[in-house]
Order: C-alpha cells, then sequence, then structure tokens
C-alpha cells in the first residue's frame, strides 16, 4: 500500500506508491484505478496485494521492472486489450512507446485484501470483452468501465443498456 516501506537487494528503502494513480470506484468487491503514462513517464514501485485485471485504453509499449532484480517483462498494449494478473511482486511500470498509456486497473479485492490469504484463480473465471452501443442481459457480477469516460460500476446481472464503447469484465467465480 502507498508509503510502506519494502528493502532493495542492496538494501534501499523504497516507499511504494499505489497500484493506481486515481480512484474511479470502490466497493467491498473491486476497485479500479486509472493509470496513464506519457513516453518515457515511469509508475514508480507498488505492489499489487490483490488479483487484478488491465483493461487497455490507450496502448503503447511497456517495461515492468522487477525490485527483486528479476528480469523485465515487455508488454505492449492495444486499446481493447485485457490481461489478468495475480498478486505479483513489487514492481514499477514505464512506457517504453511513443504514444500515451493508459488503463483502467481492477483490483479483485475480495479475493486478496478481504480474506485472510490471497486466492488466485483460473483465468477462465475472469472474461473481458468490449461491446459498443449494447443492450446486455448479464448472467452474474460484471465490471462496466467505459473505454471514453472515467465511468465504471459493478452491475449485479440483468439487463443494462450500454452508449458508446466498454470493457464488460465477468466476474464468474462470484457467480458459483
Amino acid at each position: 500500500m502507498r508509503g510502506d516501506i519494502v528493502i532493495s537487494p542492496s538494501g534501499e528503502e523504497i516507499v511504494l506508491v499505489d497500484v493506481g494513480q486515481l480512484v474511479l470506484y470502490d466497493d467491498p468487491v473491486v476497485r479500479v484505478w486509472e493509470v496513464s503514462l506519457e513516453p518515457g513517464e515511469t509508475h514508480p514501485w507498488h505492489l499489487h496485494h490483490n488479483p487484478y485485471v488491465v483493461l487497455s485504453i490507450d496502448g503503447s509499449e511497456g517495461r515492468m521492472d522487477w525490485l527483486d532484480g528479476s528480469e523485465p517483462r515487455f508488454i505492449s498494449e492495444h486499446r481493447g486489450g485485457s490481461v489478468y494478473r495475480p498478486v505479483s511482486p513489487v514492481h514499477r511500470l514505464t512506457n517504453i512507446g511513443t504514444s500515451f498509456y493508459r488503463n483502467r486497473l481492477v483490483e479483485l479485492k475480495d479475493l486478496g485484501e478481504n480474506v485472510g490469504e490471497p486466492l488466485d484463480i483460473s483465468p477462465d473465471d475472469v472474461s473481458v470483452r468490449t461491446v459498443a452501443d449494447a443492450a446486455l442481459d448479464l448472467e452474474g457480477p460484471h465490471v462496466l468501465a467505459a473505454l471514453d469516460t472515467e465511468d465504471v460500476r459493478l452491475h449485479p446481472g440483468g439487463p443494462c443498456q450500454l452508449a458508446g464503447e466498454w470493457f464488460v469484465v465477468e466476474l464468474r467465480y462470484l457467480a458459483r
């Protein structure tokens, strides 16, 4: 969490930042952040206490560096793309591309901070699709996140009408 202090392998004290820059939505099940980086900008060292889903709005090339010195992970995100990630070690993200980067990061709090020990789930238990100007009848809980506004909500299931482009994140593990 923000302000936590960890020690690097070289003995340096590192003060962690939040996993995102702006909270867009928060309830007992999920917390949704925005992360945005200009080319060359870095989101400093942080630690995910919850499994999470990254929803890419403005894609770019990125580099994830790990505090433990592990080999960096290179990512290439595109608008409408998504990826599920379990709890991960302390890392930072740098936009190494030439375009602006922005995402919605959906923390699954009910699999992390709201249980004694973080639970990992199958990637099949969380699915993401993008829709535009759609009437949907959703089975079970879904996170709805607009691509072009900060509108984010948890939908319990049932009918909904969405104008514009949206991420629809199905939380299948909650419907069990």
